[in-house]
């Protein structure tokens, strides 16, 4: 196989916690690859090393020379002004000028024509028609469409859209321009399930080869045919899908489970030998067996994947009658969403919110817990209800402050060494709980908003897409968790697989 990236002896740490220490992998042109590890463990950095927008401390990143590369940047600065179909018709801006430059052409052949020029207007001509450049609308179309982006209308200007709206309007462009190389991080969080199936149908008809990143797991295990694993400071890739490299990893772990208590036993007899005879008459055998002892290749442990946060949520009393009750609400910031919104919640109630991304269901919920006011209509809680909320933005107020930092703030009357076992207990702990929030990964910061959330009684929990960035054994306390909540529930989440089972209700919300 032909590698088109070669990455070797990589080191890089972040506010002195190491991440990578001397690793080396290769990435081929067959490889759809994706990137897993627990949170904090470096995924997003180690693409924002190969594409160099970080620089490693050693080591070397080498891509094949006039490789195109593609790198999803859900932030990166747009122009605002433009509508959504001009945005992505920038994905041909290469044709754009040829195009121009074969006016140019037949505008000077008009007053002064030569065979060169003739030549020339033919080659053009031939780049455009092969390249599909008189099919490029039917071409944005389609894949606008296939990523629900043409529902938001293609007239609509960038500034009058959503966050999530402009991920899958920047996830289009991205497509559209056929890199040889696609790097995406969490492009599946503002999907919904039909834009998924679509994306996972592209994905695994892609010629080049890709690198991504996602805690889609269903998603990672139908688009890749390899994986790079990030553990105990060392980056390993494994081939085969999602589901083959768990199987081998575990065997991994078991094998080296093995031999690390092998070792161990052996280190525990040397040691009991020098301490027992280091002075007596075979001390010259403790002395050799400290040299052994000392010269030995120690097995590091295998790392535990399975380390679970607590979310054990504080659940005050609620009654089971009616708690909420929404009448004909209007809801936008200076237009309205949607049609007039009419239904109701009962205590110990659960139900999730369903409508594709950007209808209007973080609007929904952040009006019913005032943030933003109505347009129109009303809703009514009872004078006992206390929510609890999670937004899904990672938003804070001292985003240079610490994890503890973020729930001292919220907790200002708990002792320090309280809040430090908080933190921990959360699954944020060593050096990530001493970096500036912005430092850690997605996964950590939303631990962080748990963990104050937890220590937050409430009895109505509104969650908006709480397992985006969380690992697997995060996901799944936090599934348990709900399912043993009882208080009432509001849940968005485009995963439906995390609530199937155990929630009692879902209203589907729609713009007719």
């Amino acid at each position: 196989m032909a590698s088109i990236l070669e990455v070797n002896n990589l080191s890089f740490s972040v506010n002195t916690k190491n991440l990578y220490n001397d690793v080396s992998f290769s990435v081929n042109k067959e490889d759809h690859l994706g990137i897993v590890g627990a949170n904090g463990t470096g995924k997003s950095t180690l693409i924002n090393l190969i594409i160099n927008k970080l620089e490693a401390d050693t080591g070397e990143i080498k891509w094949q020379k006039k490789i195109k590369i593609g790198y999803l940047d859900q932030h990166a600065e747009i122009e605002t002004n433009m509508t959504i179909f001009d945005f992505l018709k920038l994905s041909f801006t290469h044709l754009f000028d040829v195009e121009k430059e074969l006016n140019d052409l037949y505008e000077r052949m008009a007053v002064d024509f030569n065979d060169e020029m003739s030549d020339r207007v033919e080659e053009l001509q031939n780049k455009l028609t092969y390249s599909g450049f008189y099919d490029l609308d039917a071409t944005i179309n389609k894949v606008a469409a296939g990523l629900g982006v043409t529902k938001l209308g293609m007239d609509t200007l960038l500034k009058n859209i959503s966050g999530g709206q402009r991920a899958k309007v920047i996830l289009s462009k991205l497509l559209l321009e056929s890199p040889d190389v696609l790097l995406m991080d969490e492009p599946t969080n503002f999907l919904d399930k039909e834009h998924v199936d679509w994306l996972t149908k592209y994905l695994q008809n892609f010629p080049g080869a890709f690198i991504i990143i996602s805690h889609d797991f269903d998603f990672l295990d139908a688009v890749t045919n390899t994986i790079l694993n990030i553990e105990n400071k060392t980056v390993k890739k494994y081939t085969g899908s999602f589901q083959q490299f768990l199987k081998l990893k575990e065997e991994n772990a078991k094998n080296l489970q093995t031999q690390f208590d092998k070792q161990q036993k052996q280190i525990k007899g040397m040691k009991d030998f020098i301490a027992r005879f280091g002075a007596g008459t075979r001390a010259s055998m403790a002395q050799s067996r400290q040299k052994a002892l000392d010269k030995m290749d120690i097995i590091e442990p295998p790392a535990n994947i399975n380390v679970r946060p607590v979310f054990d949520f504080k659940s005050l009393p609620i009654a089971n009658g009616k708690i909420l009750d929404v009448e004909n609400l209007e809801i936008g910031y200076s237009k309205k969403l949607l049609p007039p919104l009419n239904f109701r919640l009962y205590g110990q109630q659960k139900i999730v919110i369903n409508g594709f991304n950007g209808i209007g269901k973080s609007t929904l919920i952040k009006t019913l817990t005032g943030l933003i006011p109505p347009l129109g209509g009303e809703f009514h809680w009872e004078n006992n209800v206390k929510i609890g909320y999670f937004e899904q933005e990672l938003v804070w107020t001292n985003p240079n402050g610490t994890a503890f930092d973020a729930v001292k703030e919220k907790f200002p009357k708990v002792e320090d060494g309280v809040i430090w076992k908080w933190v921990a207990a959360s699954g944020v702990k060593g050096r990530s709980a001493t970096q500036p929030l912005h430092t850690l990964s997605g996964g950590e910061q939303v631990k962080i908003k748990m963990c104050i959330l937890v220590h937050t009684p409430c009895n109505v929990l509104i969650l908006d897409e709480p397992t985006n960035h969380i690992d697997a054994a995060s996901k799944e306390v936090l599934e348990e968790e709900l399912k043993k909540w009882e208080g009432s529930l509001i849940l968005i989440t485009h995963e439906h697989s995390f609530y199937q089972g155990w929630i009692t209700d879902i209203i589907q919300i729609n713009k007719k």
